[in-house]
């Protein structure tokens, strides 16, 4: 497949790269230490346009496609992967589920403040005893007169503490076929009953807020539900293929900013007389990592592509999270392997592209749910 990017998408990526570096670089170290959500740099995104890449001009978005959308992760991933997961996750999760199953009047009342960078979305899905396992959710949504209310919790939700609107997977009717007892509504900040939890303390993506919701006989209206009840589940796994190439693109961008500063420091490094990228030794591990990374870019883009063209990729989507997240955990290794003790402390970022990188394999399904979904396409029908 030809992914020669057009002149208007090679603009873009050199927007997203000069953001990156003008905005995001200065702040990285600081607000990885202090666990900082950097809401300055997301409003400044969001004048951008970058927190409504995917949608239509008319709810306010920049009407962009998946690769701009995948070049525009990537260079934020490659200065900090956690503005990157932040504005994937406001994009491709929350404001994407809204934007998806919604009514227009639900489009016009958070798509647009949304899409415009004004407000900031979240996504609950996991729940400390439905992880991988997501249809096991526990979560309660009982039928009242004007409304639900809603019991539960969700954790490792991003922007659990700082989102402004969130998209929850509850319940509906336990006596319902599993995959379709489970609907979602749209709760927003300052509703009775709903609130933040605990604020993870995390190995890495540490600027990136992450945190339990909570929900204690909350009213949500019946105008918050979207699509019809029983809908939930389904609707959140096509959410989920979308929300995978957002991954890929993370893992791609924290894999070329774990190379390039080994490549860099490589050059500088001198030992036994000469810089150490003379050494075959690192050059292998140099070698090694530039052609995984051309492989995950490959697959990022080809996912990225296939959805603007078909909307099915739940294979290839997984496919690309699969190799780019574990491209980003081998590259992040290898970087501090060449930078030895120097990799070990926090005076290069080595060490942090190393504790970021892990999520990679982790969020929006690990690498053995991505293999489970390759294989259960590739049997199908056999």
């Amino acid at each position: 497949m030809d992914f020669s990017l057009t002149p208007e998408q090679l603009a873009i990526q050199e927007a997203a790269r000069d953001f990156a570096l003008g905005e995001v670089d200065p702040i990285v170290d600081e607000y990885d230490e202090a666990q900082k959500f950097p809401m300055d740099v997301m409003m400044k995104a969001g004048e951008l346009g970058f927190l409504g890449i995917l949608f239509p001009e008319e709810y306010g978005g920049a009407g962009l496609g998946y690769i701009e959308y995948a070049l525009i992760i990537t260079e934020l991933s490659k200065i900090d992967p956690s503005v990157g997961i932040s504005v994937a996750a406001h994009n491709s999760l929350g404001t994407n589920h809204i934007y998806k199953f919604g009514n227009e009047e639900q489009r016009q009342r958070w798509v647009v403040p949304l899409a415009e960078g004004k407000k900031i979305a979240a996504w609950g899905l996991t729940e400390p005893d439905a992880g991988s396992d997501a249809a096991a959710t526990k979560s309660r949504a009982e039928k009242v007169e004007g409304g639900w209310i809603l019991n539960g919790t969700k954790q490792f939700t991003t922007h659990g503490t700082v989102g402004d609107v969130c998209v929850i997977m509850a319940v509906t009717d336990p006596s319902a076929p599993r995959h379709h007892n489970i609907s979602a509504f749209v709760l927003e900040k300052g509703m009775d009953g709903f609130r933040p939890g605990k604020k993870e303390n995390k190995l890495g993506i540490r600027a990136s807020d992450t945190a339990e919701v909570v929900m204690e006989n909350c009213f949500v209206p019946d105008e918050n539900l979207l699509g019809e009840p029983g809908e939930g589940f389904i609707q959140a796994l096509q959410i989920l293929d979308g929300g995978r190439i957002s991954i890929s693109a993370l893992g791609l961008g924290t894999a070329i900013g774990a190379f390039e500063t080994a490549l860099a420091y490589s050059k500088e490094r001198h030992q036994f007389g000469k810089p150490i990228c003379q050494f075959q030794a690192i050059q292998f591990h140099l070698a090694e990592m530039a052609t995984r990374i051309a492989a995950a870019e490959i697959l990022t883009l080809s996912a990225a592509a296939e959805m603007d063209r078909s909307g099915k990729v739940s294979q290839l989507a997984s496919k690309a999270k699969l190799y780019s997240g574990e491209t980003a955990v081998f590259c992040a290794e290898r970087g501090v392997q060449i930078l030895g003790g120097y990799g070990f402390i926090k005076d290069y970022r080595a060490e942090k592209y190393f504790r970021d990188a892990k999520i990679c394999t982790i969020g929006e399904g690990t690498s053995e749910v991505q293999r489970m979904v390759i294989a259960r396409n590739l049997l199908r029908g056999h």
